[in-house]
């Protein structure tokens, strides 16, 4: 199978400091990708620089679209690179308030991404946003409100919906499940297990929580100080750790 997104030799440094080293792994159609690893250990970092909110120093991102072209992520032209973002990538953020728009309707939320992509039909646009809050289990009803109206979860769930309404093919998240209490968590991780699943999505997905990458992720790369340490099958790497590092995390989940 060929790959969706190739990351070859990524490298990002901070003055002396390598956040990233020359990181190099696939993404296939259909795969979630867990990144896990402490505070600092470059997993967020590494995820922007992907996502191209941050210049890389070294290496290459390279994604196959929809076309099946093969483009180098930090050499096509800006234009083409937004259309990319509003099109077959979508973001996730740990804090809803980054992802969403707070003083616009849950509606409008969804709607902006259709209307990035050049619809305008304004009973299409408003049935397609019915659509997808039913998708993330929120009541159409709720169509009108502020996201501030809704709870943590219900923002996230809205953060999804305003995501998926351009079908995207490849979805960054970073501690989607962070802040939420264990009850909304776990609603949460049912309807991504789901929406991934159904929708055949590519995620790459960054957490400290091996709970929700033994739950949602296919493979699984461990961060320390910008390097990945291990990395294979979520559950051999979790199930038989070989990296001392990987063995401190897993033990640190086991402890009452």
């Amino acid at each position: 199978m060929e790959s969706l997104l190739n990351i070859d030799r990524l490298t990002k440094t901070y003055g002396s400091l390598k956040a990233c080293n020359n990181i190099t792994f696939d993404l296939y159609p259909g795969q979630v990708l867990g990144i896990i690893g402490e505070s600092g250990s470059g997993k967020s970092t590494l995820l922007n620089c992907i996502g191209d909110s941050l210049e890389i120093d070294a290496g290459e991102v390279t994604y196959t679209n929809s076309n099946n072209e093969t483009l180098n992520i930090k050499q096509i032209p800006e234009s083409k690179h937004r259309k990319l973002t509003k099109t077959e990538w979508g973001f996730v953020q740990q804090n809803p308030h980054d992802g969403l728009r707070m003083n616009v309707t849950a509606g409008a939320n969804i709607a902006e991404r259709l209307l990035n992509v050049g619809i305008r039909h304004y009973g299409n646009i408003r049935e397609e946003a019915k659509y997808w809050l039913e998708q993330v289990e929120i009541d159409t009803n709720r169509i009108d409100d502020f996201p501030h109206t809704f709870s943590g979860g219900m923002q996230q769930r809205l953060q999804l919906a305003r995501v998926l309404v351009t079908k995207p093919r490849l979805i960054f998240m970073d501690e989607p499940t962070g802040g939420l209490d264990v009850s909304v968590q776990a609603r949460l991780l049912d309807l991504l297990r789901s929406l991934v699943r159904n929708l055949n999505l590519s995620v790459i997905l960054v957490t400290h929580d091996i709970g929700v990458v033994r739950l949602l992720a296919h493979r699984l790369l461990v961060m320390k100080k910008g390097q990945i340490v291990e990395s294979g099958l979520t559950d051999r790497v979790l199930d038989d750790p070989q990296h001392s590092y990987t063995q401190q995390l897993v033990s640190a989940t086991l402890i009452p």
